[in-house]
């Protein structure tokens, strides 16, 4: 799937949940679009959790 599909996509979802849940629903439902493309990231393999965690902590690299 190209990325304009993708992005169609998730801003249907978003634009439903906001219609049929008002902002909170639109807010949850960003959270869980965000949580299952981190999780779906590091099942493929593309996603280094200690790098993640080193950026959360202010240890940013510039490698």
């Amino acid at each position: 799937m190209n990325p304009t599909l993708l992005g169609l996509a998730v801003a249907a979802v978003l634009g439903w949940a906001a219609l049929s849940f008002g902002f909170g629903g639109f807010v949850l439902m960003a959270i869980f679009l965000a949580v299952g493309a981190l999780v779906g990231r590091f099942i493929d393999g593309r996603l280094d959790l200690r790098s993640v965690r080193d950026a959360l902590t202010g240890r940013r690299s510039s490698s």
